[in-house]
C-alpha cells in the first residue's frame, strides 16, 4: 500500500472514529491497544506494576506534574507530522 493511500485511509478512518460517542471511541482505543500488546510474562507485569506505583508516588509527592493528553498529542503532531 502506498504512503499516500495509507494516509488517506487513516484520515478517513479517523474522521469516522471521531464521530463515535466518547464511550465507543474509548472502547475502540482500548481494543486496538490490547490487540497490539504481546502477551507478557509475570516478570514484565511485575515490573510495570512497580513502575506504575512509582509514578503515582511521584505525582502524589509533586516530583512530577501531569500533562494533559491534548498537550501530549499536540507535541507528537508537531514532532512527527
Amino acid at each position: 500500500m502506498s504512503y499516500i493511500l495509507c494516509m488517506s485511509t487513516l484520515s478517513h478512518l479517523e474522521s469516522q472514529v471521531l464521530q463515535l460517542p466518547e464511550d465507543q471511541r474509548v472502547s475502540l482505543v482500548n481494543r486496538i491497544l490490547q490487540s497490539s500488546e504481546p502477551s507478557q510474562s509475570s516478570d514484565v507485569e511485575t515490573a510495570w506494576h512497580n513502575e506504575i506505583v512509582r509514578r503515582i508516588k511521584d505525582l502524589d509527592s509533586g516530583v512530577t506534574q501531569r500533562i494533559s493528553a491534548s498537550e501530549v498529542f499536540e507535541d507528537i503532531e508537531k514532532q512527527f507530522l
